[in-house]
């Protein structure tokens, strides 16, 4: 086997990865200023702690800030660079690709927890291969579960035997995941993956000790037990959350290739020498009303707000400017770096919708021309939006700027085309019927929020001027909505993705027919497809694979399982007294890089006192 650093691979993907050096004591105990807190909201009640479990973003912001994963992003530089967290340095990659070698840094502890039985609980590398053992666990039906399924040599044998047994068996080794020693994890794939150093800096594969799982069974995602930069203090469920610095977190300070942006630059500057974490307490409170939090925000009750509100936008900032009022007031924005698309998904099992033959790929093809996903981004999204062609976002690799004219509004292309395909009004009241001569009748699902009721007006309108009915009578929130699509329940709805790492392929993963039942909500099964994505997923970045990711692309365009809608552009606003914000687009809220200038904190406080 000939090692070589995930650098070196990273570096022929075009990705240049940063090796850090970041120090650690596990004698000097570090406090934080108690005074240093930051207040904000969420838009949706936190589901609890479980990393492995849950996949929406507030579990993995809140799993991130108390858990290890092995890899990070470097906070600061674009585009993104991966860097060590619980590892000494990215991972060795054998010459094949086919393994993984990293190494901890000694020393790393848990927070104190009955179940270690009064000592300090280093991290080691079995706590990797139990925690991500737990992901292949049927019982546990982990959102993570593609992250390692069918990639782990011994890995899709042990699944079977616990379906077959009902029992996960955890004390079998498999060889595709090996705590060689104390310090070394070892993973061996089926097949090479390429962008396995990304999924290693994602949340979800963070580290639990098996202790504590064990001690509270199916109720730890309500006890997180990590070794991050924050512990858990206080939760009152869907009320608030409140972390806490964590006194046994390592010695470690802010490490970052650099940045062109001189905020970012000054921030820098400011962090040289400090410890991580520098505030002592994070409070979270989910208000999912958005005038509220918006009210909530102007009063002071939180120290950011991300993003403004839409419905707020032309107020705080008109015309993509800060308003002077609030600039008077020593506030700042930023761009919400996220790789988040929209798109409205059919349901292709669906007796009207559906379907792989000319007929349906026109009536679909009909509904996605006569949507105005301009009127969209004007009404609904208050311009913090782009239109988007591409089923991959334009931040990830692998991404082609090629437009599509089935994506294009055009009202009289789209009633051409149902024309043609004999969706027409057959019995003289203004509404086209089916082929043969059943009624069309569309059901858009939706959530009760006054944003999708706002696109839903233009959804109706759409529909009205090319002679569709549509309804929307189905209203659940999202993530029923999201069970009902996985079971094949609903015609259609609008959703949107927020990619897990910088590539592609987590855009095109869930088209595949392994993804139904998971995030393949459009319930999409190509066989040319399904062979496409085998070959590119073995494959590192190259012209070559970014030639086979258009052509998948191009499938789906012709297919049209998705209308793709918008790639957002939200703003985030912040109070002049909170230090260093910056959103990374493939990581969680950076809440351990941030700091808070007290002298300008009292200040404001004395103003506002009457």
């Amino acid at each position: 086997m000939i090692a070589r650093s995930v650098l070196a691979a990273l570096m022929l993907s075009g990705q240049v990865a940063l090796v850090a050096s970041i120090s650690i004591s596990t004698t000097a105990a570090h406090t934080a200023d108690p005074a240093k807190i930051i207040r904000t909201t969420i838009q949706s009640a936190e589901k609890g702690f479980d990393c492995a479990i849950d996949s929406d973003e507030v579990t993995v912001s809140l799993c991130d800030s108390i858990f290890d994963s092995l890899l990070q992003y470097d906070h600061f530089a674009r585009p993104a660079k991966l860097q060590p967290r619980a590892a000494t340095a990215l991972p060795e990659i054998s010459a094949d690709g086919l393994t993984y070698t990293l190494h901890l840094k000694p020393g790393i502890v848990f927070t104190d927890h009955p179940a270690f039985k009064g000592k300090k609980r280093e991290l080691v590398a079995s706590d990797y291969v139990f925690s991500w053992k737990r992901m292949l666990d049927p019982v546990l039906k982990a959102q993570w579960q593609f992250l390692f399924d069918g990639k782990l040599i011994g890995g899709d044998e042990l699944v079977a035997d616990a379906k077959k047994t009902g029992k996960f068996d955890y004390d079998t080794p498999i060889p595709g995941l090996e705590a060689r020693d104390k310090y070394t994890l070892v993973i061996r794939l089926k097949a090479p993956d390429y962008n396995l150093a990304y999924i290693l800096a994602m949340a979800g594969t963070s580290a639990l000790a098996r202790e504590v799982v064990e001690y509270y069974g199916i109720a730890i995602g309500e006890h997180p037990v990590g070794t991050g930069p924050f512990r858990l203090k206080e939760w009152r469920r869907s009320s608030k959350v409140v972390l806490e610095a964590n006194p046994d977190f390592r010695e470690e300070y802010l490490q970052t290739a650099g940045s062109d942006d001189p905020r970012d630059q000054a921030h820098i500057a400011h962090m040289k020498g400090k410890r991580l974490p520098q505030v002592s307490r994070v409070e979270i409170s989910p208000i999912e009303e958005e005038l509220p939090r918006w009210l909530a925000y102007l009063n002071n009750e939180h120290d950011y707000i991300r993003p403004i509100p839409t419905p707020f936008i032309d107020t705080a900032v008109p015309n993509g400017k800060l308003a002077p009022t609030l600039a008077k007031l020593g506030m700042t924005i930023r761009p919400d770096e996220v790789a988040w698309l929209t798109y409205t998904t059919f349901n292709m099992n669906d007796k009207i919708l559906g379907g792989y033959t000319a007929d349906k790929i026109a009536l679909r093809r009909a509904i996605s021309m006569a949507y105005p996903v301009e009127d969209e981004i004007a009404i609904v999204e208050k311009n913090q939006a782009v239109k988007a062609y591409s089923p991959i976002a334009e931040s990830s690799v692998g991404f082609v700027n090629e437009r599509v004219a089935s994506l294009d509004y055009n009202p009289g292309a789209a009633k051409a085309l149902l024309d043609l395909y004999g969706y027409v009004d057959r019995d003289g009241d203004g509404w086209r019927e089916m082929p043969d001569g059943s009624p069309l009748m569309i059901e858009h699902a939706t959530t009760p929020d006054q944003r999708d009721r706002s696109r839903n007006e233009l959804w109706s309108r759409a529909m009205a001027r090319i002679g569709i009915r549509m309804n929307f009578n189905k209203v659940e929130k999202r993530p029923e909505l999201r069970r009902l699509a996985k079971d094949g329940l609903i015609q259609m709805f609008t959703y949107g993705w927020i990619a897990d790492y910088p590539d592609g392929e987590n855009y095109l993963q869930l088209f595949t027919t392994k993804s139904i039942g998971g995030a393949n909500y459009a319930l999409f099964s190509l066989p040319e497809y399904d062979a496409l994505y085998e070959k590119v997923r073995v494959m590192p970045d190259s012209a070559d694979r970014t030639a086979l990711y258009q052509r998948m692309v191009r499938l789906l365009w012709v297919y049209n399982p998705w209308r793709v809608n918008t790639l957002k552009r939200g703003t985030i606003l912040i109070q002049p007294w909170v230090l260093g914000y910056k959103k990374h687009p493939f990581s969680s809220e950076p809440y351990r890089y941030l700091d808070v200038d007290l002298d300008v904190l009292r200040q404001a406080n004395t103003k506002a006192k009457p």
